[in-house]
């Protein structure tokens, strides 16, 4: 413990911390909300730190640039509401986890569009890549068991995991409105099948070889 000047700093330091996480998140949230409400990412910092409530200078402070900023506020959004949903979906069947994922970017189809048409966006796909590949991992080693070695498995769900997300991009910036999640799903599901049936007659041939 330390104490300086009669604060106790071990007391004072987690008061500090939630403040930092209460302006982190009432950024992330404001941009969310701007970027959304204004279908670009051009939004001033400015005008994120007034919704926000918070200086200019706490947005510096906290996130660097505009753009740091932005790419937080969608992370934030992929971990506490599509990765937390995917997570639940692991326990139910392959096309119920797809579907959480396809509605989660329609329901916020305005504000990934704008971030994918953005100077952020190859930022944003190698990170909400890095989220969805343990996902998507989780669900070869479902599909495989121990049928394929683990490094087949990690890149089979980097494959999928880019794939997809091509797919995905595509439908969120170019699609009609309004979206539809369930035909997505079953795009995104036979592409899969395709791939996985193609792996595990190559991976049964090669047993079959080696006997």
């Amino acid at each position: 413990m330390i104490v300086l000047m009669g604060f106790d700093l071990a007391v004072a330091t987690p008061a500090k911390d939630r403040r930092v996480r209460r302006s982190r998140a009432a950024l992330t949230e404001a941009a969310v909300a701007l970027v959304t409400e204004r279908g670009t990412a051009a939004i001033p910092i400015a005008d994120i730190a007034a919704a926000a409530d918070v200086s200019r200078q706490l947005v510096y402070q906290h996130f660097g640039d505009r753009d740091a900023l932005l790419l937080e506020a969608a992370l934030d959004l992929a971990r506490t509401e599509l990765l937390s949903q995917a997570t639940e979906a692991d326990a139910v069947a392959g096309r119920d986890r797809v579907l959480v994922i396809a509605r989660h970017f329609a329901r916020h189809r305005v504000f990934y569009r704008a971030m994918l048409t953005s100077s952020s966006a190859f930022a944003l796909n190698k990170a909400l890549s890095g989220l969805l590949v343990p996902v998507n991992r989780r669900a070869m080693e479902e599909h495989f068991a121990a049928d394929v070695d683990p490094q087949r498995l990690e890149d089979l769900a980097a494959f999928m995991t880019g794939g997809a997300a091509a797919v995905i991009n595509e439908w969120v910036t170019e699609a009609d409105d309004p979206l539809d999640p369930e035909n997505l799903a079953d795009r995104l599901i036979a592409v899969a099948e395709v791939v996985t049936t193609a792996l595990r007659q190559t991976a049964t041939s090669h047993t079959e070889t080696n006997r």
